[in-house]
This record gives C-alpha cells, sequence and structure tokens, in this order.
C-alpha cells in the first residue's frame, strides 16, 4: 500500500463513521415517534435494493453474488446483524447516543476474546490484558453497585456482543465466499428476515418524518459505500482504529440535537474502552 492510499482510506473511515453517527441520530429521532422494527424493516428495504444493484453490475450479476457453499452461516449472520441494529436503536431510545455508543465501543474487545473459541485463534497476555482493562471500562459506565445501575444500560453491551460474533462469522465465512457474497447475503436475507418482523408493526408516517426516513436510507447506503471503497484502497488494520471516530461524531449529536450530557463516569469508561481497544488493534497489526 502506498502512503497516499492509506492516507486516503483513513479519510474515507473517517467519513463512514461521520455518515454512520448521522444515521444513529436519525435512527434515534425516528425510533423515539415510531416503532423500532418499522424503522429498521423500510432502512433495511432500501439497504437490499442497494445491495442487489451493486451485485448486478458486477461480473456473473446476482446469481454469482449469491452463489455460497455455506447459506445456513451466511443467513445466521445477516438475522443476528439485523437483529443486532433493533437492539443498538432500542438502546438509543431509552440511553440516548452517548452512553450507547460509550458502552458499544467495547465490541473490538469482545471480537479479540471471543476469537479463540470461535476462530480458534490465539490471544495473548498482553491482550487477555487489554480486554480485562476494557471491560473494567463498561463496569465503570454501568455503575453497578452504586444504587443508579439500570437495566436498560446492558442493552448496547448485548449489541456490542451481537456485533462482534457477526464480525467473527464474517471473518469466518470469508475463508470460502468473497466479500462481494456476504454483502449480498447480509442486504437481502435481513430485509426479508425483517420485513417477516416489521410488517406485523407498521405504522403511519407524517411527512417530514418520511423525508428523515430517506435520509436514513440515504446514509445507510452512503455509509456502506464508503466503508467498501475505504477497504478497497487501505488495510483494515491501518484504519481501523479511527473506527472510534464514531464514538466521538455520536457523543458530539447526543449533546447538540438531543441534550444529552457526558455524565463522569461514563468519560472515565469510555476512555480505559478505546485506550483497551486500540492497544488490541495494535497488538493485532503487530502480530500480523
Amino acid at each position: 500500500m502506498t502512503l497516499q492510499n492509506t492516507r486516503l482510506g483513513i479519510w474515507l473511515m473517517v467519513l463512514t463513521t461521520f455518515i454512520f453517527a448521522v444515521q444513529d441520530g436519525i435512527s434515534r429521532h425516528l425510533a423515539d415517534e415510531y416503532n423500532v422494527f418499522m424503522v429498521v424493516m423500510i432502512r433495511y428495504w432500501f439497504f437490499a435494493a442497494f445491495v442487489m444493484t451493486i451485485a448486478a453490475r458486477k461480473a456473473g450479476g446476482l446469481r454469482s453474488a449469491a452463489a455460497t457453499t455455506q447459506p445456513l452461516m451466511q443467513g445466521f449472520r445477516a438475522v443476528l446483524l439485523v437483529a443486532e441494529i433493533c437492539v443498538m436503536v432500542y438502546g438509543f431510545t431509552l440511553l440516548g447516543l452517548v452512553e450507547s455508543h460509550a458502552v458499544f465501543a467495547c465490541y473490538p474487545l469482545l471480537i479479540a476474546a471471543l476469537s479463540g473459541p470461535v476462530l480458534g485463534e490465539s490471544v495473548g497476555w498482553r491482550r487477555w490484558t487489554a480486554i480485562a482493562v476494557g471491560f473494567v471500562g463498561v463496569t465503570i459506565i454501568l455503575e453497578p453497585g452504586f444504587g443508579v445501575f439500570q437495566p436498560a444500560a446492558i442493552i448496547p453491551f448485548i449489541a456490542a456482543l451481537m456485533f462482534a460474533l457477526y464480525g467473527l462469522l464474517t471473518r469466518y465465512v470469508a475463508r470460502r465466499d468473497t466479500a462481494a457474497t456476504s454483502f449480498f447475503w447480509t442486504g437481502t436475507v435481513g430485509s426479508v428476515a425483517m420485513t417477516a418482523v416489521g410488517a406485523w408493526f407498521w405504522e403511519s408516517m407524517t411527512g417530514p418524518d418520511w423525508v428523515w426516513m430517506g435520509a436514513l436510507c440515504i446514509t445507510g447506503a452512503a455509509g456502506h459505500y464508503t466503508l467498501i471503497k475505504c477497504y478497497e484502497v487501505a488495510e483494515a488494520s491501518a484504519v481501523q482504529p479511527f473506527a472510534y471516530l464514531q464514538l466521538v461524531f455520536a457523543s458530539t449529536l447526543g449533546i447538540l440535537v438531543f441534550s444529552e450530557t457526558i455524565r463522569l463516569n461514563v468519560a472515565i469508561g469510555a476512555a480505559l474502552i478505546v485506550g483497551a481497544g486500540l492497544f488490541t488493534l495494535w497488538r493485532q497489526r503487530q502480530k500480523g
């Protein structure tokens, strides 16, 4: 990789995290007004259309994109991701963007912790120490034993666990399937699964909120597009640390748009989580 390509990849990752943060802000607004399942369902309709359009333009078309020898695993991945999105968006409505993202930031640590049992990878004592530090950060945010612990605070942690498993399964299926195939299954199967659930929770939307829904769909597609381009021009290990900027962007939106605040324990916990996560990514790159 050239320095220029790596720099471009970093800027694309920064742009991607900003787009996804905006998407989370719109998701929070819509989920405050309408059922979470319906909001995610409509978002996935557009996502599926985007995925199929991308696949149709590549060599072999839709048939080539859909071809896989592990359909059950691909289908499970897709359903797991759409379920994780529902859980996370529901968390936004209960906790806001700041605290939800502060806890969710632990997902790279969960990936490191689970990479052994799921993928058979070795995790050394340094990374286990970083994982332990990260979970101390999660505990500080959740504040168990201080009389203010809310069961709702565990929701973004569940979402992080689901997303970590999704990430590991994506690496697992990548041993036999291309990224294009995984992307195709993620969008199409996710859309079918979400429609089967979301159709039962349909609600009438106002004109302005349909505009916000359109913006949600566009940001979703745009974020995935810039992420694809990011990984095309730079190595994942070089750009992945910048994914933590989504915590910064989402927290800024939470404060400026939704009048959220950053409590001291959340700031300390998030700093420990991000620091431990960056160390884990650095160790992974060193081993690579």
